[in-house]
């Protein structure tokens, strides 16, 4: 396992609380949106964009930048704000999530906003985008990453499983998923509703490189970044054991808050423990 400094992995945590609190602002504002899988995906996201990824705010087409797809497109207030703290709109214009006219709607739309590889939103398209784009990098002959995210609920579409098939047949290592396993979609908990386990055996069938981790740990999730890219001639799936609402107690585990937003009461108590997380974490950095 590569060892990465104190100080990195606590200024990326810190940024992960900073990009909880646009959320948790976002979707307040919103009075509409997914808390719970966006909470979730915000430790993987902040390192792959704040240290891992290649990419440039002020050059978001470069040809050679690696590729980030969010398949699972009701998290894009998560994507959202982790693109504004990089640079690549004004985070003051997080705000307008969600509003008539806004670049930043509910689904990320992929002509209106820098840095957004793919429109998402409709379930288990993502991993075929990312094959393709894959793909086409080979017959550029382009050496850039193509990262995608999933829910784990996501997985229950059958595209899923012919775009991890044609990705494993072509030897698209180039490609790794990163599968949010917070345990819960809309309907419930996963296992009642399409049991998934075991995904180690199920996508290894498929021909795919399995590495599964701690999906807050930040350094768990560099490591495993780094350990996918020199992974060679498989795809690779990093499977982010994650806790939905992650950072807000009364959201933790809770599927209400799948496609809730907060209440008055609920942003004031979610902002308070955020706030105190992150007092803690400055005071320690």
């Amino acid at each position: 396992m590569r060892t990465h400094s104190t100080n990195l992995i606590h200024k990326l945590n810190l940024i992960a609380v900073k990009i909880r609190k646009h959320v948790i602002e976002m979707l307040y504002r919103a009075e509409s949106g997914h808390p719970g899988g966006s909470l979730s995906a915000v430790d993987a996201l902040v390192a792959l964009y704040f240290h891992h990824m290649k990419h440039d705010p002020n050059n978001p087409d470069d040809p050679d930048r690696d590729r980030f797809i969010l398949s699972k497109g009701h998290a894009a207030p998560a994507l959202y704000a982790v693109l504004a703290e990089c640079g690549y709109f004004d985070v003051k214009e997080l705000k307008n999530l969600r509003k008539i006219n806004s670049r930043l709607q509910g689904h990320p739309v992929n002509y209106m906003i820098p840095g957004v590889e793919a429109s998402t939103g409709s379930l288990g398209h993502g991993l075929s985008f990312a094959v393709g784009v894959a793909l086409a990098g080979r017959l550029d002959k382009k050496n850039y990453n193509v990262y995608v995210m999933l829910g784990d609920g996501e997985t229950d579409e059958g595209q899923i499983w012919e775009a991890a098939a044609a990705a494993s047949h072509y030897k698209l290592d180039r490609i790794t998923a990163l599968l949010d396993r917070n345990y819960l979609q809309i309907d419930g908990n996963t296992e009642e509703v399409l049991r998934l386990e075991s995904i180690r055996e199920r996508w290894g069938s498929f021909g795919w490189n399995i590495i599964e981790i701690d999906g807050h740990d930040i350094g768990e999730i560099l490591d495993a970044l780094h350990r996918a890219d020199e992974h060679t001639r498989q795809p690779s799936l990093i499977v982010l054991n994650t806790v939905k609402g992650k950072g807000v107690s009364f959201m933790e585990n809770n599927v209400d808050f799948h496609g809730v937003p907060p209440n008055e009461m609920e942003y004031r108590l979610a902002m308070q423990e955020l706030n105190l997380l992150e007092k803690k974490l400055e005071v320690y950095y």
